[in-house]
């Protein structure tokens, strides 16, 4: 009953010209009566915070959250969306926004420079791995997160956006005018050929417009270079996106009529996508999944699992299996409103419970990994692949091997932190002794021999002496030692990433990486998979 009458009062609210949006008269004559008293009432209880409220009331954000409220009662991934952020989403979406093109992150409590786009207008004007962003505009920013220097730095197309940055070696801060442009959002991160015959492919930007056609190139790419052996797709983290992306990505290794989802919907009969491809890839394939893999990326992975077709390696996915269809209230704003469900070829809804607990809840294993919601597979809906192979409904998608990735610690928290520090005073030549590591400009398109920038001993004491002196980060010699390994991989990543750009440093992470090392290690079943589809279709042609 309370679900009923929130998604009446959504939709009321968004008629509502107290709100700022109006929906067509005619399909809501019936409810105007009934709609006005809410709608009037939700009006006037906004001009009473408006008024008497004891700080100042952004009028957008109230609607945007009173909305979300509603919405988010509902299930978790209706969402409204103010002009801005539905402007922000259409971009990312089409593979391409407005701004400087950099990449940014929180490290010890302040944001920092991570890498330019090549070519893009940050990496034109200098803006350098390891600045850290002070002010934007002459406003202070040293207490922002990610979120907010972004909005900031995206904008219209050729307007003008002054950084202001605390750069190594540098005694004060610098201001760099970087006019905004065209920014390429790619969803393939990293394209690369791990040993002779094996290629690897980092499908992480999500699923937007270009990725198909992405995927179709880094695959040609790796064709080029020998790929014949495994190749890799690894959709750790990938947030998911448009759903005929997703389609086209998993039909490049499914034959033609073989059912890659299946939507059932309230206003809809039952919608089937199959399979249009007559000569799929034949190479023997792992996929990667993690916590962070959800929705388009699920899709994807499930149908590959269900059909046989690769081996499903890493830890349970996100388990998203709404489908939201965009509906464009006037001015501007975006609704995203679950029409569906979503079902793999088997049959199985990968959709996680949601009515038990919060929304913070809900979405909290993307940030900690937590599972503490998750079923255990004896609980859980069972099907079977066209093998006869058992899988599991709801809950993500379970992969066939399962490898967790190394805990995140307070520990490794505050190594994490430390290396990044050492590596920003080594790449700017500040450390004594070890002067010849100053990185000038960055080297895009880069191929790594595995001799750059070597972690030597004296680097590791230089590091020793560096992190006992800061008492941010609490590590002795002896915690060095122990964690020596992961010190090691951490302060060459940051090295190379300086000097070569974040793909290439996410190439060292890559080396010491559980979950691809067992992906390798699945080659073997990934091959006897690919022979049997192989087998299948050479049987089925009538001789």
């Amino acid at each position: 009953m309370r679900k009923g009458f929130v998604f009446f009062f959504l939709i009321v609210l968004l008629g509502s010209a107290a709100i700022g949006g109006i929906t067509s008269r005619e399909a809501h004559q019936s409810k105007a009566n009934n709609g006005s008293s809410i709608g009037n009432t939700f009006a006037e209880v906004s001009d009473l915070i408006k008024q008497n409220y004891a700080l100042d009331v952004d009028s957008e954000t109230l609607t945007r959250n009173a909305l979300n409220t509603a919405l988010h009662s509902l299930d978790p991934h209706s969402n409204f969306f103010t002009r801005h952020d539905f402007q922000q989403l259409e971009e990312e979406q089409s593979s391409r926004f407005y701004g400087i093109g950099v990449s940014i992150n929180r490290r010890n409590g302040r944001v920092y420079v991570l890498t330019e786009t090549q070519g893009a207008p940050a990496d034109k004007a200098g803006l350098r791995y390891g600045d850290e962003i002070v002010a934007i505009d002459g406003e202070d920013a040293t207490n922002w997160d990610s979120q907010q220097i972004q909005d900031k730095v995206r904008g219209p197309r050729g307007q003008p956006v002054n950084i202001t940055v605390n750069r190594v070696g540098e005694k004060k801060p610098l201001t760099i005018k970087i006019v905004r442009d065209a920014v390429p959002f790619p969803s393939v991160r990293g394209v690369l050929m791990l040993k002779p015959g094996v290629g690897y492919i980092a499908l992480a930007g999500g699923f937007n417009q270009s990725t198909e056609d992405e995927v179709t190139e880094a695959i040609d790419q790796l064709h080029a270079q020998g790929l014949r052996q495994l190749l890799v797709l690894d959709l750790r983290n990938n947030p998911g996106g448009l759903l005929d992306e997703a389609v086209a990505v998993a039909q490049k290794f499914l034959a033609k009529g073989q059912t890659i989802v299946s939507m059932r919907g309230r206003n809809f009969e039952e919608s089937v996508r199959r399979s249009e491809n007559s000569s799929p890839e034949q190479v023997p394939l792992v996929v990667l999944i993690n916590r962070g893999s959800a929705s388009a990326s699920e899709i994807v992975a499930g149908a590959i699992q269900d059909h046989d077709r690769g081996v499903v390696v890493g830890e349970t996915s996100f388990g998203k299996g709404l489908v939201q269809t965009i509906f464009h209230p006037p001015f501007g704003t975006g609704l995203l409103l679950t029409t569906a469900k979503y079902y793999t070829p088997s049959g199985r809804s990968i959709q996680r419970d949601y009515s038990v607990g919060s929304y913070y809840d809900y979405f909290r294993t993307l940030r900690t990994g937590a599972t503490s919601d998750d079923l255990p597979p004896t609980t859980r809906q069972t099907v079977h692949t066209d093998s006869g192979r058992t899988v599991y409904g709801g809950g993500g998608i379970t992969p066939d091997v399962e490898v967790k990735s190394p805990e995140f610690d307070d520990l490794r928290a505050r190594i994490f932190g430390a290396t990044f520090e050492f590596g920003r005073q080594l790449s700017g030549g500040q450390v004594k002794g070890l002067e010849s590591y100053k990185v000038g400009r960055t080297k895009y398109n880069y191929t790594l021999r595995g001799d750059e920038y070597p972690v030597t001993d004296k680097v590791i004491e230089a590091f020793r002496e560096f992190a006992e002196k800061d008492p941010r980060f609490h590590l002795d010699a002896k915690v060095i030692d122990a964690n020596l390994a992961y010190v090691q991989n951490r302060i060459r990543e940051e090295m190379i990433t300086t000097a070569y750009g974040l793909e290439a440093g996410e190439q060292i992470q890559l080396q010491a990486d559980p979950q691809l090392q067992k992906a390798l290690e699945s080659q073997p079943q990934a091959r006897q998979l690919a022979e049997n589809v192989s087998l299948e279709k050479s049987t089925s042609v009538p001789h």
